[in-house]
């Protein structure tokens, strides 16, 4: 084992059109953001997702932000969000001055519970913040009639959903707002960035002076206005051309990368089937209107001592095989800033049970036979043929 690569669990893809980009880029002199690459690459992303705006930002952080300050959410209000998924969801919203409040996730597409949010959403409630774990669709129409107010917005967290779908529709239309990651570990990157998809004009037109830190810089360029100004509270959240520039290229390679990843999710599939049966290891349930772009793929094992030896095992192979999320609820911190918290039953062991393999255009079908055997080898099991 010693003498065979390492396999990562992803790898960014970058090459000579890349570096390209990069030097028309520099040799054009725009470099900030807002730029003529930047508004190209909106345009080019809201024919990707139909989405009605789209606006770049310096990170999908940064459009859960901007999103929540656009709509409205204060102190005093909740907001329903998983434990199981990345702090930036709560913290956008204690940002806010609000509350998140954590409900527990479906055992099977570990998304948010519908039944769970029922237990926990008040007339407080203000909005909701799903997550799309691993780029399957949180079910949004449930998600809301389990609110006792029929104003609760939504805040979609599909940070890994670039190029999914759900009920044919790329994910991110049927929310009030949606945030989308560029980040090196995403399927298309830029290095940092993301996007914030939006369906109402007036809100759009907001976003576009909060992200310009406040001002109608982007107005006056386009020549409404004779001046800009500093005209409602805001942030710096356009990433710099340079950024948009690589994202422009890695755009050209959305369906081929989404299909190889597709293909390495189905050979997983394929691959693992006898350990599925058998109930030593678990995949997600990827429901039937859900069309994920193979962000990643994860397993669960029965008990936490499991996973620990299987992660060992692994990495000791030169595998990478990591957890994914410790669920919020269960930190120091939430605990010191929020008080203690109910217990989430179905986050706690998917937290303690999960662990990701590598997937992505790095990934030879070799290094994927290999994850396989190794995961067999891992669970004292003999390697397939």
């Amino acid at each position: 084992m010693g003498d065979q690569p390492a396999i990562p669990l992803h790898q960014p893809q970058l090459g000579d059109e890349e570096v390209a980009a990069l030097q028309r880029c520099l040799e054009d002199g725009h470099l900030a953001g807002d730029g003529p690459v930047g508004r190209r690459v909106e345009r080019l992303l809201v024919e990707i997702t139909g989405s009605r705006h789209v606006l770049l930002t310096t990170s999908a952080t940064a459009a859960l932000e901007i999103a929540l300050e656009l709509l409205g959410i204060v102190p005093g209000d909740e907001v329903v969000c998983p434990s199981f998924g990345f702090p930036s969801s709560a913290n956008a919203v204690l940002l806010r001055g609000a509350t998140p409040i954590f409900a527990d996730i479906d055992e099977q597409t570990l998304c948010l519970d519908p039944a769970d949010v029922a237990a926990v959403a008040t007339n407080a409630t203000a909005a909701l913040l799903p997550v799309d774990y691993a780029s399957v669709a949180a079910d949004l129409p449930a998600l809301r009639a389990a609110c006792p107010r029929d104003d609760v917005l939504v805040l979609e967290d599909a940070a890994h959903g670039i190029g999914a779908r759900a009920h044919g529709k790329h994910l991110g239309l049927d929310a009030e707002a949606a945030a989308i990651s560029f980040h090196a570990t995403k399927n298309l990157t830029s290095g940092e960035g993301g996007a914030l998809l939006l369906q109402d004009d007036a809100l759009a037109a907001r976003a576009e002076v909060l992200r310009e830190k406040g001002t109608n810089r982007a107005a006056f360029l386009r020549g409404e206005v004779d001046r800009y100004e500093w005209v409602d509270v805001g942030t710096s959240g356009a990433p710099s051309d340079l950024l948009a520039a690589l994202l422009e290229v890695q755009l050209q390679r959305l369906d081929s990368w989404t299909s190889i990843r597709q293909h390495q999710a189905e050979a997983y599939e394929s691959a693992l089937a006898e350990l599925f049966s058998e109930g030593l290891l678990r995949p997600q349930h990827v429901p039937a209107h859900c069309e994920p772009n193979g962000h990643l793929y994860s397993v669960r094992v029965r008990d936490a001592e499991t996973r620990r030896r299987l992660a060992a095992h692994m990495a000791a192979a030169g595998i990478a095989a990591p957890i994914h999320f410790v669920p919020l609820h269960g930190t120091a911190f939430a605990a010191r800033r929020l008080g203690p918290q109910r217990p989430l039953p179905v986050t706690e062991r998917v937290g303690a049970t999960l662990l990701r393999l590598p997937m992505g255009p790095h990934l030879t079908e070799g290094d994927q036979q290999r994850v396989v055997q190794q995961l067999h080898t891992g669970l004292g099991l003999a390697c397939p043929s």
